[in-house]
């Protein structure tokens, strides 16, 4: 059987959106504003990747209020989670096991 590489979310794989998961991984919830604070985006491309990330299922969001007294808290949902574990698991054996040496590349090594 031929080797090929583990599969890496690409959706996963942006660092914004990343940061977001990461993020929401780790706390209960975050609202909107201290998403900005964190992870260093503009309203404007976070409002982006977190619509992406809802249309995935991997966030929800929550708005209360209107006008400037609004406020949007975002969770991690379940999918979003085992997304976020599939993603580092990809990742931990991409680098651990890294590509096998073809058979001819391990023979040639031996005799050489």
């Amino acid at each position: 059987m031929a080797f090929k590489f583990p599969v890496i979310n690409p959706l996963l794989h942006n660092e914004l959106r990343l940061k977001i998961m990461v993020a929401l991984d780790s706390l209960e919830s975050a609202n909107f504003m201290y998403l900005c604070e964190i992870t260093g985006a503009t309203r404007g491309n976070l409002s982006i990747q977190i619509k992406t990330l809802q249309e995935a299922g991997y966030l929800q969001m929550d708005k209360s209020g209107s006008g400037p007294a609004s406020r949007s808290i975002c969770r991690i949902t379940r999918k979003g989670t085992e997304a976020l574990r599939a993603y580092e698991q990809g990742l931990r054996r991409l680098f651990s096991e890294g590509v096998p040496k073809s058979p001819g590349e391990t023979e040639k090594k031996k005799t050489g």
